[in-house]
């Protein structure tokens, strides 16, 4: 739920994707690092996933996933 509810329409698009892709296959640590990357602001989210800045060391393992999932 909290993939789709964002605030902005291009995250709940983006995530949206991503989650009905990835979720059901994801292990623990992969679980706790997407709830973790959930807390941040749509806005950083979008610049990381898209490229147009560069993600923390700490998500930018699941934002990598993230943007291979939806260029697809």
């Amino acid at each position: 739920m909290r993939s789709m509810r964002r605030g902005t329409k291009e995250m709940d698009l983006i995530l949206m994707r991503f989650a009905s892709l990835r979720l059901a296959a994801m292990d623990t640590d992969a679980l706790d690092r997407y709830d973790a990357l959930l807390t941040e602001n749509d806005q950083d989210l979008y610049q990381w996933i898209t490229g147009q800045a560069e993600a923390p060391p700490d998500h930018a393992r699941m934002i990598a996933e993230i943007a291979d999932a939806t260029e697809k």
